[in-house]
């Protein structure tokens, strides 16, 4: 015996092993209805109150307090407050009900890319989802880089920071991401532990930074009469004035992010003990709430520091170098409460932008491992955390690199993925309620739906560099994940099988004269007389033992872009012959799996005879990899292969 095998493996293995250990802990073996790392919680890892949960997503939708007032009043101007206002119009009638629907259509943590999946069949829904997911991780990797960036930024142009800090935003930035990266590497349950009191001094320090700007308005009430008579100078009309809020509110479109992490982060909300996979409605209320409550606070922050900044900031300060660029509500804190409190202020910023990327990682960690797996385009160590902890802070690192910690390269592309996923989100609501009869609803979500498209165009023309990152994006996830299926399109993906009575009769009866003798068949149907033929010819061809009975297996791929499955397999008999049936997404893995169940089964190794199949070698590749079928006899037997190290415990493949 090794010395493994006796518990004194060297020191350095037992390290190693440990490592892989906790690097897969959490790793649930492949399912076909596997619902995500952060879908099935461990025993004392329960999940989380909405609150709690809010904060999670909070820490990206709040933080863009940080620099959405600084962006309006560069796209807007003085009419800054009626930009917001349209904004929070299109948060509050528009992308609120929305994915308020998405919580109750999807409430596992898909969102909208599995209730698109739905509608399109085959290798089209899977390759629509690819294309939904690489804008999903445009939006949630740039989250993550881009509020690094900003951070560093605001450490940077603090006014007590040492002169020495000027130039390292980059270093900066890429410290923040390691931290962020080891909370998560931690645990799910330490990031909602730093989001909750960040969002709370967070918020808390803004309301006094407002009703400090509300008391100066208060007192100086002539800041008013100004910014009104400077207005109506500039708009000749309130018609001209609505007219150009329209215009340019899509560039206030950073202001509405934090929904879809809303609905990608719902496993880790607490629901009720009622919940069940299939009714997870205390869930689905609580999601609703958190959407709710989240719209509702971000709203009047948005509305009063649009108009505080505007009121009380001159517009030349919003410039690029100005003192109040990307910074408003930290230029307010320290003119008005002074510069101990405006660094207080600075510092609450910093975290909170540094860690808005924690639920855009969330994000990821929930739907990556729903979708790429599951296509066979990923591997399986996917569905653990903390290895995707460490690929997607990889990842960040890289763009943050390639962007040299710029926030603005990067806004452009967050912006994009942001309205895609919403567009697609509407889009999709639109449809759930159509095919539910309810037209006004159907009507509401479809207007929606043209704003959001009108608003995505509206950005991309303004930054195409956008939508360029995003096709970056979206063609490395279809390369990497059709190599990925490739590569693992000969392993064994049947998640179970399962014999149905009648089917486990035939088997047991079979094995009561020795191993069992498989005869692998097309399963269209055949007349009276060709099932004996076949028999007849394979005994022939395969020198099948005389006397012994035999059972034909027939599988019908009914979605060969599936990559797992479970199998239930079926008997019946027709003109005389037992013969087993089962649905699976190739023919040639499926038999392999029934065929490595049988083994286990009966306690004896199977025997299966196959017909050669016509046709050139690489055609019938390309038939296996794409329609599930091909030559089934040569493939059965490099699935068994590596499915089965132990030639002696392999079942038998005879080709005739």
């Amino acid at each position: 015996m090794s010395r493994a095998g006796t518990g004194t493996a060297p020191r350095h293995g037992s390290s190693l092993g440990r490592a892989r250990a906790w690097l897969l802990q959490g790793l649930i073996e492949q399912t076909a209805r596997h619902p995500g790392p952060h879908g099935t919680p461990r025993e004392e890892e329960k999940g989380n109150r909405w609150w709690r949960v809010m904060c999670l997503t909070g820490v990206d939708y709040f933080s863009t307090l940080g620099y959405q007032p600084g962006i309006a009043a560069l796209a807007a101007g003085l009419l800054s407050p009626l930009a917001t206002l349209v904004l929070l119009a299109l948060t509050l009638f528009g992308a609120l009900p929305v994915y308020r629907r998405v919580a109750r259509e999807s409430p596992h943590g898909e969102g909208s890319i599995a209730m698109l999946e739905r509608l399109l069949p085959w290798w089209a829904g899977k390759l629509f989802v690819l294309v939904l997911l690489g804008f999903a991780a445009t939006d949630f990797i740039i989250t993550i880089t881009l509020s690094a960036a900003d951070a560093s930024a605001h450490v940077v142009e603090n006014p007590y920071a040492p002169p020495w800090l000027n130039g390292t935003n980059l270093w900066i930035t890429l410290v923040l991401l390691g931290l962020l990266g080891g909370i998560f590497l931690k645990g799910f349950r330490e990031a909602i532990g730093v989001a909750v009191p960040l969002v709370a001094v967070y918020l808390t320090l803004n309301l006094v930074v407002l009703a400090s700007s509300v008391w100066r308005v208060v007192r100086e009430p002539v800041v008013i009469d100004d910014w009104w008579t400077a207005m109506t100078g500039e708009h000749s009309s309130p018609f001209v004035m609505i007219g150009v809020a329209l215009l340019v509110f899509p560039k206030l479109a950073l202001g509405m992010s934090g929904f879809e992490t809303g609905v990608a982060v719902m496993p880790q909300i607490k629901g009720d003990p009622t919940d069940t996979y299939e009714n997870p409605a205390g869930r689905i209320r609580d999601t609703r709430k958190l959407l709710t409550t989240a719209a509702l606070i971000m709203s009047c922050y948005l509305l009063l520091s649009s108009l505080a900044t505007t009121l009380l900031i001159p517009q030349e300060d919003f410039k690029a170098g100005g003192p109040a660029n990307g910074r408003a509500l930290a230029y307010l804190a320290h003119k008005n409460l002074g510069e101990v409190f405006g660094t207080v202020y600075d510092v609450s910023t910093i975290c909170i932008l540094w860690f808005a990327g924690a639920s855009a990682l969330a994000g990821l960690l929930n739907l990556v491992p729903r979708f790429l797996p599951r296509y066979g385009m990923a591997p399986e160590w996917t569905r653990a955390v903390r290895p995707l902890v460490l690929v997607f802070v990889a990842i960040a690192v890289g763009i943050t690199l390639y962007f040299d910690a710029n926030v603005d390269k990067q806004s452009g592309a967050y912006a994009t993925g942001v309205l895609v996923l919403m567009l697609s989100a509407s889009f999709a609501s639109a449809v759930a309620v159509h095919r539910k009869g309810r037209r006004r609803a159907a009507l509401g979500f479809g207007t929606i739906t043209v704003v959001f498209a009108y608003t995505l165009i509206a950005n991309v023309v303004e930054r195409p560099d956008g939508i360029k990152i995003a096709a970056l994006f979206i063609v490395t996830i279809l390369v990497t994940s059709f190599a990925s299926r490739v590569h693992r399109a000969f392993e064994l993906r049947a998640a179970e099988v399962v014999f149905d009575e009648t089917a486990g009769r035939f088997i047991d009866e079979a094995a009561a004269s020795g191993p069992l003798r498989i005869i692998a068949s097309d399963p269209t149907e055949h007349p009276r007389a060709e099932y004996p033929a076949k028999e007849y010819k394979k005994r022939e061809e395969t020198h099948i033992p005389g006397g012994q009975p035999v059972l034909f297996l027939e599988v019908f791929v009914k979605d060969s872009s599936d990559f797992t499955t479970d199998l239930i397999v079926r008997g019946d008999e027709k003109y005389g012959v037992r013969r087993l049936r089962v649905d699976g997404t190739t023919v040639a893995n499926t038999i392999a799996a029934v065929l490595v169940r049988l083994r286990d089964r009966t306690g004896e190794i199977p025997h299966a005879y196959f017909t050669w199949t016509e046709g050139h070698p690489v055609g019938q590749l390309l038939r296996f990899l794409v329609f599930g079928e091909g030559e089934v006899a040569p493939v059965t037997r490099e699935v068994l292969r590596r499915a089965e190290p132990d030639p002696a415990r392999r079942p038998r493949v005879h080709v005739g």
